[in-house]
């Protein structure tokens, strides 16, 4: 399982990108004022690009630790 801390890398629509897990949400939250589901069986990571320095979600799927 990926924790907060973990560098992780994901593709998006112009290529490949990584960054570092800020943040793992368990219970359904809003980002980017969107409500996103989330529970402890099917977490979203909140991660930084280390590139752009902003942040995304993504479920764990999409995410490969680094």
């Amino acid at each position: 399982m990926l924790k907060k801390g973990d560098m992780v890398k994901w593709k998006f629509r112009y290529g490949e990108t990584q960054g570092i897990i800020t943040k793992i949400h368990m219970k359904d939250f809003v980002f980017m004022d969107r409500q996103r589901r989330a529970s402890e069986e099917n977490p979203q990571y909140e991660v930084m690009s280390e590139k752009t320095g902003k942040s995304a979600v993504h479920k764990s799927a999409a995410l490969k630790k680094i």
